[in-house]
């Protein structure tokens, strides 16, 4: 009777999936017009770009398609108006172990007071030490470096109604390469709305929109006429994020509950991309996660993940593993711990 039941939620997840697909598909051409592409115009072109890398297991599981259904610290990254949908106040740490031994860490906290939501964020990424090549010496200048990139945030989430929240979000960004830094400030300004109790919700978030930010410092490169001194560096912009997503609540009863999600990103330095999830919960207690993202080239495998809520004293104690993978770097692992309190 339980496998019937899964084979039943699985098939209810693929039509349902399938809609989500056909809707945002819709969506995507109609809202080029106003918010255009430009992927094939500015791929990579913006700085700051430790800020698009996804900092939440639960999500990376669900190939980042969750942006209507954030309930917990990480909201603080992705769209600050589910902040206040938490059920608690709760401080939240994830660790990405990134390509090359590259280690993303970030850390927040949420405090709720009624119909309104106060939180702080930090988000860092070490790139380690990495040996200096160039095209003379394609194993090694024998010079050593390393680039670190951190983000911290402050956000305010306020719950209008039971079906409507927003939220804003202020960061000091800062990015180090060798002896060159660069430094800005950006906004995170995100809606939800609740359907009613159709189990069904929207939302919509713009990240990282701010200003530019002028690099300053010095770097040595060598050539053939000896070293050069370069100190004069091009503006760089933030990478700018438009997010729509929706979550549907496909099924529940006693012991069950599926969840589908689905979520259109539109970068300001790349194309589109489309991503669709899916979560099954066991006894509010266990958690699988499915996800796929639609125009990544490099994604040719779906992500997946697991959850597990466990009870301390009076509280609980959430565990997230998500795990996805490109087809030529390699694989990424996510973990994440959140207490609620």
């Amino acid at each position: 009777m339980l496998l019937n039941k899964i084979g039943k939620l699985f098939l209810r997840s693929l039509f349902v999936l399938l809609l989500i697909a056909v809707g945002f598909t819709d969506v995507a051409e109609a809202q080029r017009g106003v918010f255009p592409s430009l992927g094939g115009s500015r791929s990579g072109t913006s700085g700051f770009q430790f800020l698009k890398i996804n900092v939440d297991a639960r999500s990376s599981g669900l190939a980042a398609s969750n942006v209507a259904d954030v309930a917990d610290g990480s909201a603080l990254y992705f769209n600050p108006a589910l902040a206040v949908q938490a059920d608690q106040s709760q401080v939240y740490l994830a660790h990405t172990a990134y390509f090359t031994d590259i280690s993303l860490n970030y850390a927040s906290y949420i405090h709720k007071f009624n119909t309104i939501a106060l939180g702080g964020s930090l988000m860092y990424l070490d790139s380690g030490e990495m040996e200096e090549t160039d095209e003379t010496n394609p194993l090694g200048t024998g010079r050593i470096f390393r680039t670190t990139h951190l983000a911290a945030g402050a956000s305010l989430s306020h719950q209008l109604s039971e079906l409507f929240s927003y939220g804003l979000s202020a960061k000091y960004i800062e990015e180090r390469i060798e002896e060159v830094h660069a430094q800005s400030v950006v906004f995170d300004i995100g809606f939800f709305y609740r359907v009613g109790d159709t189990g069904l919700r929207f939302a919509i978030g713009l990240n990282n929109f701010g200003m530019d930010a002028t690099p300053y410092g010095e770097t040595i490169r060598p050539s053939y006429e000896g070293d050069i001194v370069e100190d004069e560096f091009e503006d760089t912009s933030p990478p700018t994020m438009f997010l729509i997503g929706a979550a549907y609540d496909a099924y529940e009863d006693d012991n069950f509950k599926l969840l589908l999600t689905g979520q259109l990103s539109n970068p300001s330095d790349n194309a589109e991309r489309f991503s669709v999830g899916s979560e099954l919960t066991y006894i509010e207690r266990f958690m699988l996660r499915v996800g796929y993202e639609f125009g990544v080239d490099e994604a040719i495998l779906p992500s997946a993940g697991v959850g597990f809520v466990l009870p301390v004293l009076d509280n609980s104690l959430g565990i997230d593993y998500g795990y996805s993978t490109r087809n030529r770097l390699g694989n990424i692992h996510r973990l994440a711990v959140k207490f609620n309190l």
